[in-house]
């Protein structure tokens, strides 16, 4: 069990301690979904939104998070008309925060590929079926449109069931409008209930620069106490 505050020497690397209480969210089954993520993006006129999602990987060095999302939805698109990004994990029963500030791209196809593959066929043929965020008369119409794509993509439903009719399921592939975004965290700040809301804060900062695509290149990070 992590100790309920946080050390009077501030360690150098975040990341670790970051890494260290997700695992602990996850292993103590706090909720349902311990990886969820309150994600905001910001629109080109300024307007922010927010939505949670789920943390699928996060790599305490370098220092980035990965969900995964339709490319053509609203967050996708509005990140990558602006890359700064604000994040948020909050575990209410552990008194636990974690909020990042970075910049968003997208992750390589080879890491997308691997993830899709990974998952339920249902979800990847969710994936292909839902047209995310845009209209849609009634459900009864989006379950038609997944089950037509489905057999486009080979799958074979049972008559009237809306399940296949066998477990010999086709592989499927990923769709080139859904993969992974990648959060470079540029600050982060750790956040634990205290009594009398005298909580415990502490901010770590640093330089990041974009190497490539995917990627960035890191300064060591600056830390610092808060007050609540």
């Amino acid at each position: 069990m992590l100790a309920d505050r946080l050390p009077d020497e501030l360690p150098g690397d975040p990341m670790h301690w970051a890494d260290a209480w997700i695992k602990e969210a996850t292993s103590a089954n706090v909720q349902k979904n311990p990886n969820a993520l309150t994600l905001a993006t910001v629109s080109a006129t300024g307007q922010p939104s927010a939505r949670v999602v789920l943390c699928k990987h996060f790599v305490p060095d370098p220092g980035y998070f990965v969900v995964y999302t339709n490319y053509e939805s609203r967050k996708t698109r509005e990140l990558l008309g602006n890359a700064n990004v604000c994040a948020v994990f909050h575990w209410d029963s552990l008194g636990r925060q974690i909020r990042i500030e970075g910049k968003a791209v997208l992750a390589p196809e080879s890491e997308s590929d691997a993830y899709f593959a990974s998952r339920e066929w249902g979800s990847q043929l969710g994936a292909w079926g839902s047209d995310q965020s845009r209209p849609i008369e009634s459900r009864a119409a989006l379950l038609a449109q997944i089950r037509e794509r489905g057999e486009l993509l080979g799958l074979e439903f049972g008559d009237g069931t809306g399940t296949l009719n066998s477990d010999d399921i086709p592989e499927i592939p990923r769709p080139p409008h859904w993969g992974g975004i990648r959060i470079w965290a540029r600050s982060i700040e750790l956040w634990i209930n205290g009594v009398d809301r005298i909580h415990d804060r502490a901010l770590w900062q640093r330089e990041i620069v974009q190497a490539s695509d995917h990627g960035f290149s890191v300064a060591p990070w600056t830390g610092t106490r808060l007050q609540p």
